[in-house]
């Protein structure tokens, strides 16, 4: 479980570092940030995933999302992955920003040529939290995630699929029914086939349909998100937690975009509200 650091930065007391790592799962060179806290010497802590959206790298959120101030606060490592395979020999659509590169959506895919590197899934469930685990001080048994638009549809489902693992779960401005959104249904069959049974592991809304649970959901939205209505649609994901009893606080935010102005503006809040359940 060997990884590189590419380089390393103080900042709030703990330490901003970013890694490389030659995945097994993705079959690729694979980069990620990590943020950790200061902390007595011997001490574990707490681990807060942060999945980014389409287009984005490890570097968006890192550079652009204000988190370190109420990590450190907080005493939390927050993980921050790439949103897909890269580099030489991977599949790619290049004039498409919606799939290849950059556009993982945080699936295992099955197709060709996709599937021999795009296993985001499983990246990020189990291939980087092992290596998260050998090479911070993290307690692994205080898990949460959150995430942005493609990466809040990714937290969601890996909370979903994942029940205990994760104490807690939020997400921005989350694409919340994936399969039937045309920003995201033609990625989900480049990668999963026609066979739209399949599509549905991966989908939060279709993951409350047939029976996955959560204990409670946060979840903010711009009001003037230009993918509001045609990708994300938040009413959708409130109306499955209703039918299926989870409690979840579904705040419109008046005015704001789908941008890291939305995102940074908000993010103390999620931190602290990760925190009180991952030290509860």
């Amino acid at each position: 479980m060997t990884i590189e650091t590419k380089s390393l930065a103080r900042s709030h007391g703990g330490t901003q570092g970013v890694y490389t790592h030659n995945s097994r799962t993705c079959h690729c060179p694979m980069t990620f940030a990590v943020f950790v806290p200061p902390h007595e010497p011997g001490a574990k802590l707490p681990v807060l995933w942060y999945l980014s959206g389409l287009t984005c790298t490890h570097a968006n959120v890192m550079e652009k999302g204000e988190y370190r101030e109420a990590a450190a606060r907080h005493g939390v490592i927050i993980v921050c992955p790439d949103t897909s395979p890269r580099g030489d020999g991977v599949a790619d659509d290049p004039n498409n920003w919606k799939l290849g590169c950059g556009a993982g959506f945080y699936v295992d895919a099955t197709e060709a040529p996709w599937a021999s590197n795009y296993a985001m899934y499983s990246y990020v469930t189990e291939e980087l939290p092992a290596l998260v685990a050998a090479n911070f001080p993290a307690d692994m048994s205080r898990q949460s995630i959150f995430g942005h638009s493609m990466g809040g549809h990714g937290a969601l489902i890996c909370a979903l699929k994942n029940p205990g693992r994760f104490r807690s779960c939020s997400a921005f401005a989350p694409i919340t029914h994936p399969m039937t959104a045309e920003w995201s249904r033609p990625a989900l069959e480049a990668y999963l086939g026609h066979n739209q049974a399949s599509w549905r592991a991966y989908d939060a809304v279709a993951l409350i349909e047939d029976g996955a649970r959560l204990p409670e959901l946060l979840v903010d939205q711009g009001t003037a998100d230009s993918f509001l209505q045609d990708g994300l649609r938040p009413q959708l994901l409130s109306d499955a937690c209703a039918s299926a009893g989870i409690p979840l606080t579904l705040r419109m935010q008046e005015g704001y975009d789908h941008s890291y102005f939305f995102i940074s503006t908000f993010m103390a809040d999620h931190i602290a509200w990760h925190a009180g359940r991952l030290k509860a």
